[in-house]
């Protein structure tokens, strides 16, 4: 199975405390368990933990973050329909086009946490780019 890096239990832990405010004095149940492991990955220096070990309410905590968060990277632009290893749209190989939707949570968030660190792919500049300017107004003919 994959790894759940240690970035995805501090975004879960900080999402869980955004939605569950807590008393200044203890943080709440999901928050906890999630902080448990990210204190043990921190222990044992350590970047990620394996999807099957996680505790129980470490894992419903996560997976309720997880659905909180985009599932696919595609912005339909499939260059892998066209013959490209690696799709120039989202970034994602052939293979994980094909079987992103037999994938595990964490088997996506592996795939998600690549393509965010190369950022080449077009999700990631070409299409933000021309987002930010259409908020702007910048590159609109006069």
């Amino acid at each position: 199975m994959a790894g759940i890096h240690i970035t995805d239990i501090e975004a879960a832990i900080n999402w869980w405390r955004q939605r569950v405010p807590g008393d200044g004095l203890s943080a709440c149940p999901p928050v906890q368990a999630l902080a448990e492991v990210y204190a043990l990955l921190v222990y044992h220096r350590e970047s990620e933990c394996d999807e099957d070990s996680l505790p129980a309410a470490a894992r419903e905590a996560w997976l309720r973050w997880y659905d909180s968060t985009p599932d696919a990277p595609c912005i339909a632009i499939c260059s892998t329909s066209q013959g490209d290893e690696l799709c120039k749209g989202c970034g994602r190989t052939f293979d994980e086009v094909q079987n992103w939707p037999v994938m595990t949570p964490a088997e996506k968030r592996v795939t998600w946490r690549r393509i965010t660190l190369e950022g080449t792919a077009w999700r990631f500049n070409r299409y933000a780019e021309r987002a930010r300017e259409r908020q702007t107004g910048e590159g609109e003919a006069p």
